[in-house]
């Protein structure tokens, strides 16, 4: 059975929302409600077929061919499933994923990951800022789950994570793990200012010193025999982080300011 396929066929002016199809939503449904599936398109709702050539049958494998930075909420609270995005993707990608997995072969604009309970986000290039974060005026960001990134993420990555995992390959903006209560993020490039800013617990794993604030305290080198288990852990991952294999770093601690229970693990 052939995947379930929206194919974009014109290019978008204003936003559109996609968050009526995911494979749990669209379960029970044949081709003729699939394509009566309305959608928010700026101030109005239309039907799914005005903007995708829809194909396919198996609900349980969607795939969104020729997509646009301007299709949001790809994802949204996901609870089985796959899906596989063939462009770019807009705000709120995997926003609230709770299973399942989501493939971007493309770049993510802001909030991926947004509120992510649980699942595998996989972007295969870059995204925007507040990566696994919280919704404005939230207090929770992601809360469990696994997001891989295999280009550069934006500022306030982390932003307010209590539980979950981010692994970076690529480059991370400022205040990366802001306000972070737990959980892991993963950098192999460079760190922007303001690393762990108001954190209270966490881990951030670093391959390079980053220019850290004054709350951030040095506790010198360190053999962690913990982090064999970590990388163990990573091994299945479709990552680089999967092939580290090292436990002696040296550890930063903070963010003081904020009880002071949060970690920088530094790779030596």
């Amino acid at each position: 059975m052939s995947a379930l396929t929206f194919s974009l066929k014109q290019e978008l002016i204003q936003k559109l929302d996609v968050s009526p199809i995911t494979p749990d939503k669209l379960s029970d449904k044949n081709i003729g409600e699939i394509s009566a599936t309305l959608l928010w398109y700026g101030k109005q709702q239309l039907r799914a077929d005005n903007f995708f050539l829809i194909s396919g049958l198996d609900t349980q494998n969607i795939v969104f061919d020729n997509c646009s930075a301007k299709v949001d909420y790809i994802g949204n609270g996901m609870k089985t499933g796959r899906i596989i995005v063939n462009g770019n993707a807009g705000a709120f990608l995997a926003f609230q994923l709770q299973k399942g997995e989501v493939t971007l072969n493309g770049n993510a604009a802001d909030f991926a990951a947004c509120a992510m309970a649980g699942g595998l986000l996989l972007v295969n290039g870059n995204v925007g800022d507040y990566l696994g974060g919280a919704l404005v005026g939230d207090r929770k960001g992601m809360r469990g789950g696994t997001v891989i990134v295999k280009g550069n993420a934006g500022e306030r990555t982390g932003d307010q994570m209590r539980r979950g995992l981010i692994l970076i390959e690529g480059n991370v903006g400022s205040y990366c793990g802001s306000r972070m209560l737990a959980g892991t993020i993963g950098v192999l490039g460079d760190v922007d200012d303001y690393i762990g800013y108001g954190m209270k617990r966490g881990t951030l794993l670093l391959t390079k010193t980053p220019k850290l604030h004054a709350t951030i305290q040095d506790c010198g080198t360190h053999t962690l025999p913990f982090l064999s288990l970590m990388f163990k852990s990573f091994r299945n991952l479709p990552s680089k982080f999967s092939k580290i294999n090292q436990n002696r770093v040296q550890r930063f601690a903070g963010d003081v300011g904020n009880d002071g229970k949060g970690e920088i693990l530094v790779l030596q």
